[in-house]
């Protein structure tokens, strides 16, 4: 029998809870759709150390290195709830596989590049392939784990795969570029697509169209909102664009003016295309669910917050302090670490407290922790306090990341997790994309580098314990309601 995980569960009326038992065929399912994300997670962080190698090599000039980071992010958060809703109408598996072997022939493309077009070209491919794989694979997630502790326990094992892709990208990216150059980190990716490719067909489950219902119960002809499609993918495209380049060049340009103010044009005629359409792209009435718009802010909070502060530690950590890349990839990987503990405890904490006090009580922690490095100061001991603040922050950040990850799936109809879970990736993309150039940017154009990251780590810490509070209160609502 699964367990509700937004509500309290009673020892006297449930099975306490649990670590469920997996068969080895959902081991291998999850071990297909873990590895698919992780890998796009990896992909987000692994060439980032390798830039200057990169820009060395293909002839890129400084300014054109940040295309080799955005030409990837433009799709992959542009696409996501395009693709999330044709895998819900036309079959979430056959969208799955194909992007696998997209992302995998577009690494190979970037790891042969022999010019910056075709690196960019190959970069461009991945993030398609990377918004086919993330919100198919989150909905083949959970519609084939059902709701309850099994649920829990596979989401709870993909956002540690997650954390864990964004910090060993970090540090694998520096050795592979230091041992076989900057070429090694897209094969690295090549690898594994051409690991999990295979595997997948004969492993995931078939999912069928899932079309509206007719007058006779008959499943209709599956349609596409095409205008909803092309507005919220090219609004969210140019909403990318401005936030990613403004990290690197400020809002002051002319193009991230343009490009932020036709993104919120292309957002708000989304949304009224949405109210008047027929068959949406999103629901509507789905926005309007208190657990989909409060827990989908929980999200954008944790990830862009959290991305935020990882940031600013990696300038304090090498310009303050003086430590070396290795010892800074070192910091980031107890973090890792133990986001693997976080992983393991955080499906028997939602067992306990439900996922919505889970979420709540996590945003608190990060924000609690994160305030403790405004003790940051020149000496050699706040390397310790960052390593001991920011692994306990990642550990409620990963707690935040599956809570609200169940939160907004949980009691939607199986043919609509795909958009339930394109609005939860579409978050995390969005989120890590924003908060660099909303709050990192103070701390690089201050004359002053730590007071910058204490002004960035003051206001970090205090959005995300007032979103906390925020969301507690309009959850506990949301509860008192149903």
């Amino acid at each position: 029998m699964a367990i509700d995980t937004t509500t309290q569960t009673s020892p006297a009326t449930t099975t306490p809870p649990g670590v469920p038992r997996l068969s080895t065929r959902e081991k291998l399912v999850l071990f297909v759709l873990c590895a698919a994300q992780f890998m796009v997670a990896l992909d987000f962080s692994v060439l980032n150390v390798a830039l200057p190698d990169l820009g060395r090599d293909l002839g890129m000039s400084q300014s054109a290195l940040q295309w080799a980071v955005t030409a990837f992010a433009l799709p992959s958060g542009g696409f996501l709830l395009l693709f999330g809703r044709v895998g819900d109408l036309f079959g979430r598996r056959g969208l799955f596989l194909t992007g696998l072997a997209v992302f995998g022939a577009a690494s190979l493309l970037s790891t042969l590049a022999w010019d910056p077009a075709s690196f960019l070209a190959g970069r461009a491919l991945q993030g398609i392939g990377a918004a086919a794989i993330v919100p198919t694979g989150m909905s083949l997630l959970t519609t084939t784990f059902p709701e309850g502790p099994a649920r829990d326990r596979a989401l709870g094992i993909s956002g540690t795969l997650l954390s864990l892709g964004f910090t060993i990208g970090m540090v694998a990216g520096g050795t592979l570029t230091d041992t076989f150059g900057w070429r090694s980190t897209m094969a690295l990716l090549t690898v594994f697509a051409l690991i999990v490719l295979p595997l997948a067909p004969g492993l995931l489950p078939k999912t069928p169209p899932r079309g509206p219902q007719g007058a006779a119960g008959a499943p209709e002809r599956p349609r596409l909102d095409v205008p909803g499609a092309v507005t919220v993918t090219t609004g969210l495209l140019s909403l990318i664009y401005a936030l990613s380049t403004a990290a690197d060049h400020g809002f002051g340009r002319a193009d991230v003016i343009a490009a932020l103010i036709a993104g919120l044009v292309l957002l708000t005629a989304f949304a009224i295309v949405e109210s008047r359409s027929a068959a949406p792209l999103v629901s509507l009435p789905m926005l309007r669910r208190r657990t989909v718009a409060w827990g989908n802010l929980g999200g954008l909070v944790t990830f862009s917050m959290m991305s935020t502060i990882v940031f600013v530690l990696t300038l304090y950590l090498q310009e303050i302090l003086r430590l070396s890349a290795f010892e800074t990839g070192l910091v980031f990987g107890v973090q890792g670490l133990l986001s693997v503990v976080a992983g393991t405890l955080a499906p028997k904490v939602i067992g306990r407290l439900g996922a919505r006090r889970t979420l709540v009580c996590s945003l608190t922690g990060q924000g609690a922790l994160i305030a403790t490095l405004l003790l940051l100061d020149t000496h050699g001991w706040s390397a310790w306090l960052a390593t001991t603040a920011v692994a306990l922050a990642s550990m409620c950040h990963l707690g935040a990341i599956i809570s609200y990850g169940l939160t907004v799936t949980s009691g939607v109809p199986d043919e609509e997790q795909g958009l339930a879970t394109g609005l939860v990736t579409s978050t995390q993309q969005v989120g890590i994309t924003i908060g660099i150039p909303l709050l990192g940017v103070l701390a690089t154009t201050s004359g002053d580098l730590l007071s910058g990251v204490h002004t960035v780590v003051a206001l970090d810490a205090a959005i995300v314990l007032a979103a906390a509070a925020l969301i507690g209160l309009a959850l506990r609502r949301a509860q008192s309601r149903t």
